[in-house]
């Protein structure tokens, strides 16, 4: 990869998507406040949900080094673009996503498999009750109505690690939290009178959280779930947990380049354009090693996703 020049960081590509997201981001207030009171505003709620997401995968890049080299400065520009621009807790999803990637998929370890609204193995799910356990009983078919909420789950999360002093600047994180909300609403609450108001901040967040949550689904949902026991080597440990998405520059786009997710767990740090290159190396290398490598279309990455949810609450519905 290095020999390749694939390990380089791209000042030119950076700064032009830097540049064309914070144009997108500015782009979608400017519509809301231009289109002023009407119900088209809810076409403006679709294009600031992309508009959030596509910031909140700047502040992914970031957060890797994959924009700067320096700590400080990585950690300066996830606060304005995940704390300030859309109200997302960077110190606490740095934390969290660091280890997720030290331990993808594996119980006890990685964050993004402890039970929590969704139970991700058939033993979390027996140990459910109440509401809990009917929704895990059907969590493969609820869980796309559920991403409706993440986005106010993801809200809730930043300022919970802010005021639990669980991020190692609280005080920063939890004011710029802060003056996001107070921002959003009173740019909101201006604008538009208060029924109209309401119906565009509940579709923003929800389609936000919908967004958000099927970019981040078809890389490791459906692959195997590791027990707290198992141990790999790095290679198998990233590679036999993740799953690529075949696609195009859309679909690049679309995901932020997560669809290259095993190439992204191997090289964490490698900027996204290279990433296409790398995927074919990467493939060859696991081939020559007998290394199953996944690669899949995006609706059957999403039906594999579901269908591992559904089977998971498989004996409640016995």
């Amino acid at each position: 990869m290095a020999a390749a020049g694939l390990l380089r960081r791209r000042g030119g590509y950076q700064l032009l998507r830097l540049g064309s997201v914070a144009a997108l981001y500015a782009a979608g207030w400017l519509v809301f406040v231009l289109v002023g009171d009407s119900w088209w505003q809810l076409a403006t709620a679709a294009l600031l949900a992309v508009a959030f997401t596509q910031v909140g995968f700047v502040g992914h890049e970031v957060a890797h080094r994959q924009v700067v080299a320096s700590r400080r400065r990585a950690e300066r520009i996830g606060l304005v673009a995940g704390n300030l621009l859309i109200g997302l807790g960077h110190g606490w999803w740095a934390d969290k996503h660091t280890r997720h990637h030290a331990h993808p998929n594996q119980v006890g370890a990685d964050p993004d498999v402890a039970p929590g609204a969704v139970r991700w193995t058939p033993e979390q799910a027996a140990a459910t009750g109440g509401v809990q356990r009917f929704v895990t009983r059907w969590q493969g078919v609820l869980f796309l109505p559920m991403l409706t909420l993440e986005g106010l789950n993801l809200h809730v999360a930043g300022f919970r690690s802010a005021f639990g002093r669980r991020v190692r600047r609280p005080v920063l994180e939890g004011s710029l939290l802060a003056a996001h909300v107070v921002a959003y609403l009173s740019v909101v609450c201006t604008v538009l009178p208060p029924g109209t108001a309401i119906a565009f901040v509940a579709l923003h967040q929800a389609l936000f959280g919908v967004y958000m949550g099927l970019s981040f689904a078809p890389n490791h949902k459906g692959m195997p779930v590791l027990g707290p026991d198992v141990r790999l080597d790095f290679l198998r440990r990233q590679v036999l947990t993740s799953r690529n998405v075949r696609g195009g520059p859309v679909t690049d786009w679309l995901l932020g380049g997560l669809n290259y997710q095993i190439e992204h767990h191997l090289f964490p740090s490698m900027p996204r354009p290279a990433l296409r290159r790398a995927q074919p190396i990467v493939a060859a290398y696991c081939a020559e090693r007998g290394i199953d490598y996944e690669c899949e279309s995006l609706p059957r990455s999403y039906a594999r996703a579901l269908r591992a949810l559904h089977d998971a609450g498989r004996e409640l519905r016995a």
